[in-house]
């Protein structure tokens, strides 16, 4: 994949930025030779984390090309930060490793592993082991084996321990556990499931790293839901009843993980009625916005309903294999 080299070196001006947008006319100026200044490197650095924000509700194709600008505005900004350098490092991988995820969605894995591996570099530059465990934590998912996935993990949950991280702790934690279930580890799973529990209990999801906004109580249920029904858990009829209560009578259209998960477990559960019913809600969910991890989890849903449902299923084969 050749692009710019983010660190060291970095082209100056950055060509694909929107000159209309306030980064995209930031970066023609630092073409031009001018200083960063506090203000300007904030702008950098606030949307970096509003990018990951948006990344909520928007398709990865909606979202490719404004992420992919606003890492070559920073990448054209390093050269010229100054004491702002280690701030606008972070920001520009956080920026990459979105890139890589977006990228990864939209089956582009060679261009992932590239982002991927140049979030790396920036944690290594900023001396800062959490946006590494970002990097593997989304290439987690696309590793080769769960085997490959569990060293990645493994390592990403060394690179979050300590204060301000207690949320990016638990999602990697639960993400070793999924793995570790996959892996037929029943023990290795469900002991890492209670750590992912134990490190939610210390965190808030709203106030760390913008990349970890998504772990909201409702994704650690769908974690959980995942492990217990892969490991046929007697507690999964129980924390699906949980998860239905916690969400409510409005179940979240932009939650299509969440659904999936859901539905995966009360049809597991034997609990067809309510099943079926979250099954049409992530249908609409994975329509609005469709995703890997949507189709991933479309066949399995597809499997588990009832003859009554058979429009259903077919239509959810039918988005798995798009």
């Amino acid at each position: 994949m050749k692009r710019r080299t983010l660190l060291g070196g970095a082209v100056v001006g950055a060509a694909a930025a929107a000159a209309a947008e306030p980064w995209g006319r930031l970066a023609h100026a630092l073409s031009r030779g001018s200083k960063i200044d506090p203000q300007s490197a904030e702008v950098l650095i606030e949307h970096a984390a509003s990018l990951h924000v948006d990344e909520l509700s928007e398709s990865a194709r909606s979202l490719q090309t404004r992420v992919e600008s606003h890492l070559d505005a920073i990448t054209a900004a390093l050269p010229r930060a100054g004491a702002h350098e280690r701030a606008l490092a972070i920001a520009a991988g956080e920026t990459a490793a979105l890139a890589g995820w977006v990228a990864w969605d939209l089956g582009q894995h060679e261009r992932a592993a590239a982002y991927y591996e140049v979030t790396s570099e920036c944690a290594k530059k900023a001396g800062h082991p959490p946006l590494r465990a970002l990097a593997l934590g989304y290439a987690s998912y696309g590793a080769a084996t769960p085997a490959k996935a569990l060293e990645m993990l493994s390592q990403a949950a060394q690179d979050v321990r300590g204060r301000g991280n207690a949320t990016a702790a638990a999602w990697v934690l639960g993400r070793y556990a999924e793995e570790a279930a996959q892996s037929r580890d029943d023990a290795g799973a469900l002991r890492a499931l209670d750590q992912a529990r134990f490190a939610y209990d210390f965190a808030d999801h709203t106030s760390e790293q913008a990349w970890v906004r998504f772990v909201t109580p409702y994704r650690m249920d769908s974690l959980a839901l995942s492990v217990y029904g892969e490991l046929r858990r007697q507690e999964l009829t129980a924390t699906a009843d949980s998860a239905v209560e916690r969400l409510g009578e409005e179940l979240p259209d932009s939650g299509v993980v969440i659904l999936g998960d859901l539905a995966s477990a009360l049809l597991r559960g034997g609990d067809v009625d309510r099943g079926a019913y979250v099954a049409h809600r992530f249908a609409a969910a994975a329509e609005s916005k469709p995703n890997t991890m949507g189709r991933q989890r479309a066949e399995a849903i597809a499997a588990g309903l009832p003859d009554t449902e058979h429009d259903l299923a077919s239509h959810l084969l039918t988005f798995a294999t798009l």
